[in-house]
């Protein structure tokens, strides 16, 4: 796994600065399709507030990918605790509980989708979006960490997470959606907390076949599927933060300490959903960052992303 991201990284770095561009959105293509509405489903990521905040910075600002897709579109996205169609929750799973904090409470994505399904009809110009896979693989890393499974066996259910996640794109299709974006889980090996926990490898290869199994299972639905790499993309920024104005993709900007398992990661851990601008590591510019917690991104780099995602959708539909 290791050998195969070096291999790609190394051939795309030089194209970086091209890389920023588009996700700038300096492309010229024009896109045929104008959401009525955006849905989206999933765990922190994407998380538009269902607790009041965001996991990242919160300092007011458009903080999360999931937001800056919905401004390209001139949409309002709200969470679905205020009647909003942002459905997704931090720390939700897929389909499995308790979540990666031990909350049986929090819904998982396929009761997300439950949810919308039950109350809405899927309209001719909706855009639906799924994005998860982080806290599967966070929940199952600390039943390896507790001595309650195997290594192997935590591969094996994140694989299947990731089948999950597919067949809920699928039933959303089978509701009648024709515009459904499935996003990857970014490469959680690459992350401050694997670093931190010195299970880089373990998560990589859990990361990528949980991708794999996903984007096998949606594949036939090339036409009214758009799947997005974040891993891919996240690789990149890592890479090569220059060359998307970042000085650091290793250090917390944040030093909001959560007493409880706020993340999933552990008490008494940093978590972005308390952070703001008056929790800011000394002599850090988070607007440099790359990463807000051990785990999630500071709000430029949700913004790079979701320009991104904008280009991909309007370059497809």
């Amino acid at each position: 796994m290791t050998g195969t991201w070096l291999r790609r990284t190394m051939m795309t770095v030089a194209c970086a600065s091209l890389t920023l561009l588009a996700a700038c959105g300096s492309g010229t293509i024009e896109s045929a399709l104008r959401p009525t509405r955006l849905v989206v489903f999933g765990d922190a990521m994407s998380d538009v507030g269902q607790a009041g905040a965001r996991y990242t910075v919160n300092d007011g600002s458009t903080s999360t990918w999931i937001e800056q897709l919905a401004l390209h579109y001139s949409i309002t996205l709200t969470p679905s605790a205020t009647g909003g169609l942002g459905y997704a929750r931090g720390n939700a799973r897929v389909t499995t509980k308790p979540d990666a904090a031990g909350n049986a409470a929090t819904p998982t994505v396929k009761e997300q989708v439950d949810a919308f399904l039950a109350a809405n009809t899927v309209g001719p110009n909706d855009l639906l979006v799924l994005h998860a896979g982080v806290s599967d693989m966070v929940a199952e890393m600390a039943a390896v960490t507790a001595g309650t499974q195997t290594e192997a066996q935590m591969v094996a259910n994140v694989q299947q997470a990731g089948r999950d996640l597919g067949d809920q794109a699928i039933r959303l299709v089978t509701a009648g959606a024709k515009y459904v974006v499935v996003v990857n889980a970014y490469n959680v090996g690459r992350s401050p907390w694997a670093t931190a926990i010195n299970k880089a490898s373990l998560l990589a290869d859990a990361n990528g076949k949980f991708n794999d199994a996903m984007k096998i299972k949606v594949e036939p639905y090339g036409t009214t599927m758009l799947y997005i790499d974040a891993a891919y993309y996240f690789n990149l920024v890592i890479a090569n933060p220059g060359g998307y104005a970042l000085t650091d993709t290793t250090k917390l900007s944040c030093t909001s300490v959560d007493a409880g398992n706020g993340i999933g990661t552990g008490a008494g851990q940093v978590n972005s959903l308390l952070c703001n601008t008056g929790t800011i590591a000394a002599g850090l510019d988070y607007s440099k960052q790359a990463f807000a917690d051990s785990l999630y991104f500071t709000p430029v780099v949700n913004r790079l992303f979701g320009t991104h995602v904008f280009d991909k959708i309007r370059s497809r539909w």
